[in-house]
């Protein structure tokens, strides 16, 4: 077997057609008016087969094998909060970039997970089409699965290049997006608590 068909076989087992987007890419350049043989485009389309292997890795992501037992008995119910966490995300509407930063945190009940695991959790869920809305829900819905924790907040603050470079063209629009589980959505206290924290110190939105 040929190194080409044996890499485009491990693909197609891994549930990822690197050919079949590389064709895709050359219809796109030949619709545009392009020349897909010039020497600018004629590696285009396996850069961009490359490309969205690793932008839409999250497909392909084992959850059990992601979060690899760290998970770790600990006496310790106060708020465990990561924030500022860098994703970078394909709008499933026009496949175009959305980026930004996402705060997570969740008091325990008895189990805690790895540090590493909540930032890579986030890009399980960011490399794949998404929209926003449903992101923040997917992490937060995993985390309490993964931990049962007595509650778990998630907020999600994006740049969206749909709206920036076409349509309304708007550059400076933001949108947050969150989602409260639990303690963070019965206890106006908690939530409170975990708004401050990440509100403290923070940053603008700059790509």
């Amino acid at each position: 077997m040929s190194k080409k068909v044996y890499e485009a076989a491990r693909l197609l087992e891994n549930g990822f057609d690197a050919e079949a987007i590389e064709q895709a890419v050359e219809s796109i350049l030949n619709a545009v008016g392009e020349d897909p043989q010039r020497e600018g485009l004629r590696k285009t389309p396996h850069r961009v087969a490359g490309a969205y292997q690793e932008l839409l890795a999250g497909y392909r992501t084992d959850p059990v094998k992601l979060i690899n037992e760290a998970l770790f008995d600990v006496d310790y119910d106060d708020m465990v909060l990561v924030r500022d966490i860098e994703f970078f995300s394909l709008c499933e509407h026009h496949m175009l970039p959305f980026m930004g930063r996402a705060h997570v945190a969740y008091i325990p009940s008895g189990k805690v997970i790895g540090l590493s695991k909540i930032p890579r959790i986030v890009d399980m869920f960011s490399r794949r089409l998404q929209v926003q809305e449903r992101l923040t829900r997917e992490i937060a819905d995993f985390l309490c699965q993964a931990l049962s924790p007595l509650g778990a907040g998630v907020v999600v603050e994006g740049l969206h290049m749909c709206s920036m470079m076409r349509g309304v063209k708007k550059h400076d629009a933001r949108m947050t997006t969150s989602t409260m589980v639990g303690s963070f959505r019965s206890n106006p206290a908690t939530r409170q608590e975990f708004l401050d924290s990440i509100s403290r110190g923070a940053q603008p939105l700059h790509f």
